[in-house]
């Protein structure tokens, strides 16, 4: 689910555009949330303000603010309203324990992702942010500023009914289909699945000491070629597709001499409708770690 606010900014000045902004996040209700950590509204180096294109500081600053405050109310109402279907005043009344991470996307700047507080990990349910400038004059909206987000439909299905894998949603397995009726919210019951299989990848990016800079826009740059987090999510998925359950980043550090990043991510395989053989496996993990190379500019190790 996607959506967007827009701000128009034609016959005001900045100041008078900001407060306008202001009045209308304090017109807000309280979100029951509780903001564990919070990043910066925006970073020079890696989570710009579009200066070049027109933005103040002070007027992304208000265009952040409210966004957060906006989804941080849609996030608290699904889990009020979820708690109360199944009876459950107690959990209704809890607050949704929530923080806001600096991100990358190519359509906002600057960028962030709301996470929440499930089963003791962070589980990533949007990302948002301020609206390229660029963007909005091409669709004609010159004179406006704006946010935009996009909303994990299933990711919230995943925390309301205590759904433990996101890829059951396109299982066709009846003992998942069955749980679930139209109106009715119930808790997930969770049935037998099969083995997982783990692979790890580690790779380096970013050039030795004095041999260039490293890529903004919370990239780091390989080879020429910034690395992205979620450039890398989406190469994995797309090699692995369903056969893919997780991909964590479990370690990472700087070398002392070279200056270059090491990163390590572990792939979690696992099928919903069978034993994954370790040849298959095998050959997916070449394929990703093949594709690394070439499309994402890294070095392996």
């Amino acid at each position: 689910m996607e959506g967007a606010r827009l701000f128009d900014r034609k016959g005001k000045s900045s100041k008078e555009l900001v407060d306008e902004i202001l009045r209308d996040l304090e017109g807000m209700e309280e979100p029951n949330v509780e903001v564990v950590e919070s990043c910066r509204l925006f970073e020079e180096d890696g989570n710009p303000v579009q200066t070049a294109k027109g933005h103040s500081v002070e007027e992304a600053e208000a265009v952040g603010r409210h966004l957060q405050r906006q989804l941080e109310l849609v996030v608290s109402k699904v889990f009020s309203e979820a708690a109360l279907a199944v009876g459950d005043v107690k959990a209704a009344k809890e607050k949704v324990k929530v923080r806001w991470v600096s991100a990358y996307f190519p359509f906002t700047s600057p960028s962030y992702e709301l996470e929440v507080l499930w089963n003791n990990e962070w589980l990533e349910v949007l990302g948002c942010g301020v609206i390229r400038q660029d963007l909005l004059d091409y669709a004609g909206k010159k004179g406006s500023i704006g946010w935009a987000f996009g909303l994990g439909i299933e990711r919230i299905a995943m925390l309301m009914y205590g759904i433990p894998d996101i890829r059951l949603f396109w299982s066709a397995d009846e003992r998942f289909k069955g749980q679930f009726r139209e109106g009715v919210v119930k808790r997930f019951e969770p049935f037998s699945k099969y083995p997982q299989c783990f692979k790890d990848v580690a790779f380096w990016v970013g050039e030795e000491r004095g041999a260039g800079a490293a890529g903004g826009a919370g990239g780091v740059e390989g080879k020429g070629v910034e690395f992205h987090e979620n450039d890398f999510m989406e190469l994995v998925r797309g090699v692995g597709g369903d056969l893919v359950e997780d991909v964590k980043l479990i370690d990472e550090f700087t070398h002392p001499k070279t200056g270059r990043k090491s990163m390590c991510y572990r792939i979690n395989y696992r099928s919903l409708e069978r034993t994954l053989t370790n040849e298959e496996v095998d050959e997916l993990q070449a394929k990703v770690r093949s594709q690394l190379e070439e499309k994402m500019g890294v070095q392996l190790r």
